[in-house]
């Protein structure tokens, strides 16, 4: 008698019923994390970081936007805009055409012949408008951001500009030169400081509205 010893039929068929549980099993467990992830990672998350945000960080989380002296929504401190008249301070140019929605830089390299003749064109009309040489001008006056959005332009790049916008409005220098201060920021000791061109456009149209009224900050729809 072979005592002790399992038909091979029986053992077999043993070792069947293991592997389809644990086929089961595994199937089972699978979805059932699968389904604590989705919930957790697809719903709980996206509305504690977006309460807390909220909650922490309110002018961020609604866009950063900037307002007007009449409280309506003229753009946001994180996108730039186009300025033309003489009455405000000019921006950097924009590959994007300052439009959030078109992110993008020119993608031209600083050997391109485009590129050099474009900045070639704009230095001399900043030149002429500004008063000042094509050496005095601050580079980011006349390269393009990455993002073509970038709303801030460099400390130096805004004081060229003072002379023509206080002319333009018919104040003096020393007011427009206050406002420049109170629109800078990155003061810290990180990085250097830089100026909110938008900021400081609705800040003189506050304290000093400009003479035309085509000219003003435009409210957003």
């Amino acid at each position: 008698m072979n005592i002790g010893i399992k038909d091979p039929v029986v053992v077999n068929e043993e070792e069947q019923h293991v592997q389809v549980f644990e086929a089961k099993a595994t199937w089972g467990s699978a979805l059932r994390f699968m389904g604590v992830m989705a919930v957790l990672l697809g719903l709980v998350y996206p509305l504690a970081t977006t309460a807390v945000g909220g909650r922490l960080f309110p002018e961020q989380a609604q866009g950063s936007l900037i307002r007007d002296q009449d409280g309506r929504v003229v753009g946001s401190s994180l996108v730039s805009q186009t300025f033309v008249s003489d009455e405000y301070f000019i921006g950097r140019p924009s590959a994007a055409g300052n439009d959030a929605g078109s992110v993008s830089g020119s993608n031209l390299a600083p050997s391109n012949v485009a590129l050099r003749e474009r900045a070639q064109a704009d230095a001399q009309i900043i030149a002429q408008r500004e008063g000042v040489s094509v050496d005095q001008i601050p580079v980011d006056l006349i390269t393009a951001s990455g993002s073509g959005v970038d709303p801030h332009i460099s400390l130096s790049a805004a004081e060229i500009q003072v002379a023509r916008v206080a002319q333009s409005r018919e104040i003096d220098e020393a007011s427009v030169t206050e406002l420049i201060g109170q629109a800078l920021e990155n003061t810290g000791w990180l990085g250097s400081p830089v100026v909110n061109v938008l900021r400081l456009n609705v800040s003189l149209d506050q304290r000093f509205p400009a003479a035309t009224t085509t000219s003003s900050v435009t409210p957003l729809e």
